[in-house]
């Protein structure tokens, strides 16, 4: 069964720095590429970053570009999102997500229902 697990989550002051790690079983990370979305309440859910399967490529949102850097470890089946410079309006629930299997272009990297696995996310607050 597949399963994805957010950790890294907490409260921070704004400019500081947080890992966000996303622990992936029942597959490898080979077999799908991973996004990384967020979700304020009463929001739809946003993509933040995609790591490729093949780990070669990567894509941010404009919010987050130059901030963020997404990164995986294929030993330990995890993929992490490095968060610096925060700012209080990033303060919501992440999650990450499997993709579907297949070949899907960069411009459907972010869409919501291209993703069928979703871990349970994880809490940050940008705060001081």
């Amino acid at each position: 069964q597949l399963q994805l697990v957010e950790s890294g989550g907490g409260l921070v002051q704004p400019g500081g720095s947080l890992r966000l790690s996303c622990a992936v079983s029942g597959f490898t990370l080979n077999d799908r590429g991973i996004g990384w979305f967020r979700q304020a309440p009463g929001k739809e859910r946003e993509g933040v970053s995609r790591i490729s399967s093949s780990g070669g490529t990567t894509k941010y949102a404009d919010s987050v570009t130059g901030r963020f850097t997404i990164s995986r470890d294929n030993a330990k089946n995890t993929v992490y999102l490095q968060m610096n410079s925060l700012k209080p309006e990033d303060t919501v629930v992440y999650y990450c997500g499997a993709a579907k299997k297949g070949i899907l272009a960069a411009a459907r990297w972010f869409r919501v229902s291209e993703y069928d696995y979703w871990g349970k996310g994880t809490q940050v607050t940008v705060s001081s």
